[in-house]
């Protein structure tokens, strides 16, 4: 896992700009385990995983792969791959025990954390929100409620305070449209409300709540480079001549990408997904000078991306209706691609689509530096013999590199990419039972084992490119 000399630098035949980051990610609620360890509380996360049904297996939180304990090991994982940036998110529940007073030993392991990344020569980019919010909040109404953006800027002070002078990267949220429509609205992610106005507010609180931060951040860490991170999927109709499946691509596009990329940088939500949205409240939110605070200059923009989706406004054979996440669309029917190989987790394989987003976001918005902040596969990978041989991830990374790559020479100002995730760990509703890490954690005993992809990464980030 060592640097490949120049000459092999220079034989390369796809190199990525200089100082392209390369990188991989995790979140706390997934990785960290010592759910009740050093004052910590209930997150909705901890609190949904109890409930019958909730989570395949009836898996918890508990143990992760148990990164509150074995994160030294795990950053020099990090550093004999060669990453460049390691993304990891902070337990709310950990610094802010209930929402609450901050927590001294909660923020001396993110001290800790970070001092261990800096000394590994890798760069420390840090999300304020991955999910994990303090179900005392919830309680209280949760992102449902406006309060909540209000105490998720007081947790932000608390934390940029305390880390901002070693942390050059932070995110605010990571996928709010996760947190809001499969929280909020379909119920299948915590907290597990299925409240269509709820989810609406949500959506909002949460850019609210972001726009805060990112004071926050600007005033606690002015040299910090910041920015959102939000999961992007290229919405097409099946057949564009159709009145009916443009009509559904619209509404599917609106609700996934536009009703957050509109308001961050463009300071507005999209007006026929507010005529959309009308029935469920989405006017009764804004109040004077939210827009303007959701819409605070941000450096970078993160992109999530794992599949696009192709729609149709009328049944098709071995379509599938809109599910309660899709608000208001209930004669959308997702149709999938037949050709496209799938993941385990049943997820179309499509790297073209990759390109496409970027593309979308370069044209269609005002210039701004990218970065692919998540993208990964989970697969069944066997440990036998010490070997994990993962050969489709390998070409699942092989071909969404390419892909970015096409972006970069179409003009898109991308300047790094992350891959999900570092580690196997609790993949959220489906617990223990997928595995997207580039290392194999056996959760018996926690030992850790780099997979094939995870050589295969460390020679790509060696050559700055694929060979």
């Amino acid at each position: 896992m060592s640097a490949h000399p120049d000459s092999v630098r220079a034989k390369t035949a796809l190199l990525f700009p200089p100082g392209f980051v390369w990188g991989a990610a995790t979140a706390a609620f997934q990785v960290e385990g010592a759910t009740a360890a050093d004052g910590r509380t209930d997150s909705i996360w901890d609190v949904f995983a109890r409930r019958p049904g909730a989570i395949v297996g009836g898996d918890t939180g508990e143990p992760g792969a148990d990164h509150y304990r074995r994160y030294a090991e795990d950053v020099d994982l990090m550093r004999r791959l060669g990453l460049g940036a390691y993304r990891f998110s902070l337990s709310w529940p950990r610094i802010r025990p209930d929402g609450g007073t901050p927590n001294p030993r909660g923020l001396a392991f993110y001290d800790r954390l970070v001092d261990k990344i800096l000394d590994a020569g890798i760069e420390p980019w840090a999300t304020l929100y991955h999910w994990d919010l303090p179900q005392t909040l919830e309680d209280e109404g949760g992102w449902a409620t406006r309060e909540t953006a209000f105490r998720f800027a007081e947790y932000a002070e608390t934390v940029v305070a305390r880390l901002g002078d070693r942390v050059p990267r932070w995110s605010t949220l990571n996928e709010p449209w996760c947190a809001a429509m499969l929280g909020y609205a379909r119920g299948i992610h915590a907290p597990g409300r299925q409240e269509p106005r709820a989810a609406v507010a949500a959506a909002h609180h949460l850019l609210l709540g972001h726009g805060l931060a990112m004071d926050v951040l600007r005033r606690h860490a002015p040299a910090a480079s910041s920015g959102i991170t939000l999961n992007l999927y290229p919405v097409s109709a099946v057949d564009p001549s159709s009145t009916v499946d443009a009509e559904a691509a619209r509404r599917i596009d609106g609700l996934q990408n536009r009703l957050f990329l509109d308001p961050v940088l463009r300071g507005s939500y999209p007006e026929d997904l507010l005529t959309d949205l009308a029935p469920l409240g989405i006017e009764e939110l804004l109040l004077d000078g939210d827009l303007a605070t959701i819409a605070a200059p941000i450096d970078w923009l993160g992109i999530n991306y794992y599949r696009g989706y192709q729609v149709a406004g009328t049944p098709l054979p071995g379509s599938e209706p809109a599910g309660a996440d899709w608000l208001g669309s209930p004669d959308v029917h997702f149709v999938p691609d037949e050709a496209a190989p799938r993941t385990d987790s049943g997820w179309e394989v499509q790297p073209s689509r990759l390109t496409e987003c970027l593309l979308r976001v370069h044209r269609e918005y005002r210039p701004i530096p990218l970065y692919i902040t998540e993208n990964g596969a989970s697969y069944p990978d066997a440990l036998i013999g010490g070997d994990v041989a993962d050969t489709d991830r390998i070409a699942f990374l092989d071909s969404h590199l390419r892909a970015a790559y096409e972006a970069i020479k179409a003009g898109v100002d991308l300047r790094g990419y992350f891959y999900w995730s570092l580690l196997d760990n609790f993949e959220w509703a489906e617990g223990y039972a997928k595995r997207f890490g580039l290392v194999h954690v056996d959760y018996a005993t926690q030992r850790r084992t780099p997979k094939r992809s995870a050589l295969w990464y460390a020679r790509a980030i060696s050559l700055n490119g694929l060979s």
